[in-house]
């Protein structure tokens, strides 16, 4: 039998060996379509070409809602969109599934609070899945609930934030989950996180819906949903915020 294996070894790899020495022409190997779109890269942190603006320094609140229905009643003030304590978190009109989402935040100059009680927010990914914000310069919590978290799940790689009152940057690269006809999951979501430039999840697997108590597990939903921006109590701005489908 193991003899019998080793030859069919041998066979395949001399096959193999004998198709790569066949190709002798580069042009066997190249491919010319499908093309790729031109997009022109923004400058900075400005969003590039074929990026939807959700929030930018000249826009309005027109592509956002308020959880609670109707019209956005946090505070606005030339593109700075700042959470008004209890009156409920925001969401896009417009809904996404898979994308790349740029976001800028701000936790309070004045320091309020310690732990989870200091400048915290959080970005929703199809409205359940949340990527931690909070003001973790020099503010002990639990790892899995500091900034760039994806709350109770994955701790980030680093702690890459700045101090209270700078703005920062979140660079998300989401991939959603599919769902079998019967609600069981068919491939989980994942999700890459940039803070400030650095690298702070690399591809994790998303174990479930962002939940305060207990184990984080899925429930089926649609492939595309709204962007959400929480009310946690705490004064935190969002300027600058773009997406591009993928």
């Amino acid at each position: 039998m193991r003899k019998t294996i080793a030859i069919a070894a041998l066979i395949t790899s001399v096959y193999a060996l004998s198709a790569q020495q066949e190709i002798t022409d580069p042009l066997a190997t190249e491919k010319w379509s499908p093309v790729p779109v031109v997009v022109t890269p923004g400058e900075g942190t400005e969003p590039p070409s074929d990026a939807i603006i959700l929030l930018g320094k000249d826009s309005d609140l027109s592509m956002w809602e308020s959880t609670k229905g109707g019209k956005v009643k946090w505070d606005f003030d030339n593109g700075t969109l700042t959470v008004k304590r209890n009156t409920g978190g925001i969401r896009t009109r417009n809904y996404f599934g898979d994308c790349q989402l740029h976001v800028e935040w701000r936790t309070p100059q004045m320091v309020s609070g310690e732990g989870q009680g200091r400048g915290n927010s959080g970005v929703f990914l199809m409205e359940r899945y949340e990527v931690q914000v909070l003001d973790s310069y020099n503010n002990r919590t639990y790892s899995n609930g500091q900034a760039a978290s994806i709350y109770k799940q994955h701790i980030p790689l680093v702690n890459a934030c700045r101090p209270p009152g700078a703005w920062q940057t979140y660079d998300i690269i989401w991939k959603a989950p599919s769902f079998n006809e019967d609600g069981t999951v068919k491939t989980p979501a994942t999700i890459t996180v940039l803070h400030n430039g650095v690298l702070v999840q690399n591809n994790v697997e998303i174990k479930g819906t962002t939940s305060y108590i207990g184990k984080q597990t899925y429930k089926s939903h649609p492939g595309r949903l709204p962007v959400m921006l929480q009310d946690h109590g705490n004064p935190v701005s969002y300027r600058n915020i773009w997406i591009r489908e993928l």
